[in-house]
């Protein structure tokens, strides 16, 4: 502030007086950034542990932003595609389950059982096909009776089909279907719900279905 009142004191018309001015003013200015560059020195000098932490800060703050930056990177991952990966988790965790249940029944009444039978059909020519117990055995059992018809059928488009003819039926299946925890007959939502059940989870069949 006084360097640019010295400044603005300068008589215009007067040249030696201005000069001097000048000259009081360059010295000033020398002094002053003098003085800056002795204090700025001091400030490192004695506090040495203040610039450790602003070294820390920058690095948090960098860290930070090359977050925000990967994060932009990588897109959002949908709600359908969050539903795919948690209907292929419950699939493998259902597979899994039934492997050890399979593996358990070899030595049990129920294999000793299925021994017994399958001898009897071999002296008739007839042999049991196994299916799967996973909740798409009704739809997996109806597949292979369609093969021998030489249809393409697949357990999907049984499914596919099942759950559109029931929604196009409405009244002849509502009555029949209830909310297990009120009693109530379903509402059309919870009829919709059921329907997208069958097509697109490992719903097991019953009456309705067939």
């Amino acid at each position: 502030a006084k360097i640019q009142g010295m400044k603005n004191a300068v008589p215009k018309n007067d040249k030696k007086r201005r000069k001097q001015l000048a000259d009081e003013v360059a010295k000033l200015e020398a002094e002053l950034e003098q003085k800056h560059k002795e204090e700025l020195k001091q400030l490192k000098e004695v506090s040495p542990e203040q610039n450790k932490v602003d070294s820390i800060a920058d690095g948090v703050a960098n860290l930070e932003l090359e977050g925000v930056e990967q994060q932009s990177q990588h897109p959002r991952i949908s709600k359908a595609q969050k539903r795919r990966e948690k209907k292929a988790a419950l699939e493998k965790e259902r597979e899994e389950r039934i492997a050890e249940a399979e593996i358990e029944n070899l030595t049990g009444a129920r294999h000793l059982e299925s021994q017994k039978l399958a001898s009897l059909l071999a002296a008739r020519h007839l042999e049991i096909k196994q299916i799967p117990s996973d909740g798409h055995c009704m739809y997996r059992a109806i597949e292979d009776q369609l093969k021998d018809r030489q249809n393409s059928w697949t357990v999907a488009a049984l499914r596919n089909q099942t759950a559109k003819y029931m929604q196009s039926h409405f009244d002849d299946f509502l009555p029949f279907l209830t909310n297990p925890s009120t009693g109530n007959m379903y509402s059309r939502e919870e009829f919709e719900k059921y329907c997208d059940d069958i097509e697109n989870t490992a719903a097991w069949g019953g009456q309705l279905e067939v």
